[in-house]
């Protein structure tokens, strides 16, 4: 399973554009991402990796999150909490 790709082919599907231009670098607030598409982003993660992202609409981190790059750190730390130690 290839995280950094999945996240990207979410994250584009959000906004309607070619996986081609997301990158992990790619800036959430100038591609027009909002709150709500950062939590159906969320949503769709949780869906597509079977794990449960900390996160909610009141929750600060959504608003750190500032890159597909954050998208994707999160998702890995998640990924690492479901592992067993």
């Amino acid at each position: 399973m290839d995280i950094v790709q999945s996240v990207r082919e979410i994250v584009a599907q959000q906004l309607s554009r070619d996986v081609s231009e997301i990158g992990d670098e790619t800036n959430l607030d100038e591609s027009g991402y909002d709150s709500l598409d950062v939590l159906e982003t969320i949503f769709a993660i949780e869906e597509k990796f079977n794990i449960r992202v900390p996160v909610d609409a009141n929750d600060p981190a959504v608003k750190s999150l500032k890159t597909v790059g954050d998208i994707i750190g999160l998702v890995e730390q998640a990924l690492l909490k479901r592992m067993p130690a």
